[in-house]
C-alpha cells in the first residue's frame, strides 16, 4: 500500500528539477536525499525515482531526481502523484497521532456503540484535521479530529469512537 506525499506541478529550469506541492507533514523526511518514491502519472503508469536534491521555493519544493536528467524528462512528470510505500513510514512517537492511511476505512461509532459511518479521508486545514465520514447520505460528514469529539481511535479493532456535538449529523 502506498500514500501520496506530493504532486508534481511543473518542471523548473533546465536541469530536471520539478516543482512539487507537498502533501505531507514531514517534507524534510519524505523528500530527503536518497528517498525512493513512486511517481504515478494520470494514465496510471508508474516510475521509481530517487530524490537527488530538494530545496524550498515559495510554498513548494524544488526536487531533482537522479533518474531525471533534463527539462524534457521532467516535463513528463507534470501532474504525477509522488507516493511512498506505507511500510517505509515510522509509527508516530505520540500515541495520539496517526498517519492518514491508518484512519481510512475505520468504522465510526457513537459512545453507545451505534455505527454511524466509515472514515474515507482526513482533511488538513489551518484550523486542524477533519475526519471525512461516509454515513450513507448524499454528502460526507466532516468531524473535527479533536479529543472532545473523537474519544478513541482503536487501530486493532478498526474503529473510531466519537461523542459528537448536537447537530453534527443534521443535514445529511
Amino acid at each position: 500500500m502506498d500514500v501520496v506525499i506530493g504532486r508534481v506541478v511543473k518542471e523548473h529550469g533546465i536541469r530536471g528539477e520539478v516543482a512539487v506541492e507537498s502533501h505531507t507533514d514531514s517534507p524534510q523526511l519524505r523528500f530527503a536525499t536518497g528517498v525512493v518514491l513512486t511517481a504515478r502519472a494520470r494514465d496510471d503508469s508508474a516510475v521509481t525515482l530517487t530524490v537527488d536534491s530538494v530545496r524550498p521555493h515559495d510554498t513548494r519544493l524544488l526536487v531533482r531526481f537522479a533518474e531525471i536528467p533534463d527539462r524534457d524528462a521532467a516535463a513528463g512528470l507534470r501532474g504525477a502523484t509522488l507516493r511512498l510505500d506505507t511500510a517505509e513510514l515510522e509509527d508516530p512517537a505520540d500515541p495520539d497521532e496517526f498517519h492518514d492511511h491508518q484512519l481510512r476505512r475505520l468504522e465510526v461509532r457513537l459512545s453507545d456503540g451505534t455505527v454511524v459511518g466509515t472514515v474515507t479521508d482526513v482533511t488538513h486545514t489551518p484550523a486542524g484535521e477533519l475526519l471525512v465520514l461516509d454515513t450513507g447520505g448524499e454528502e460526507a460528514v466532516l468531524v473535527p479530529f479533536v479529543r472532545q469529539i473523537v474519544t478513541e481511535v482503536d487501530l486493532d479493532r478498526a474503529r473510531v469512537m466519537i461523542d459528537p456535538p448536537e447537530g453534527l449529523f443534521d443535514g445529511e
